[in-house]
């Protein structure tokens, strides 16, 4: 994970001189503050790994004498069969049609959106998965 750190804060450097020099060169406001943004989301990825790889074990990709076979294995555990990303896709189209049809309609799409987030967070807490 350390790798993948360092990559992202050396993307994070460049999209931040991008930026000054768009800004400077350009003066429009949008395309400046979206680079601006992806600055930020960069910083806080590499921030995410690096603060991560101090914590994880060292994986094969840290190594320089790794092998491909040494990252083989089980990697996690990843939800199979979860419903909840479906109810937070239904809640998120619901509220982007509230801002083609009216604002009301975002009203409608907040319980579908905080059901699908508590069903998510909370889905092996109860039911028959709640022992994994």
């Amino acid at each position: 994970m350390k790798v993948q750190g360092w990559m992202f804060g050396g993307f994070a450097a460049f999209i931040l001189a991008v930026a000054v020099v768009y800004g400077l060169w350009s003066k429009e406001p949008a395309g400046t503050t979206a680079l601006f943004l992806g600055f930020g989301l960069c910083t806080m990825i590499a921030f995410y790994l690096g603060f991560t790889a101090n914590r994880a074990d060292t994986g094969a990709m840290d190594r320089e004498d790794a092998d491909v076979a040494d990252d083989a294995g089980e990697l996690g555990f990843f939800s199979p069969h979860s419903w909840q990303p479906l109810m937070l896709a239904a809640g998120g189209a619901l509220a982007f049609m509230g801002i083609i049809f009216g604002w009301w309609l975002l009203f409608f799409s907040m319980p579908v959106i905080l059901m699908g987030v508590f069903g998510w967070v909370f889905e092996y807490y109860r039911g028959v998965d709640r022992t994994q």
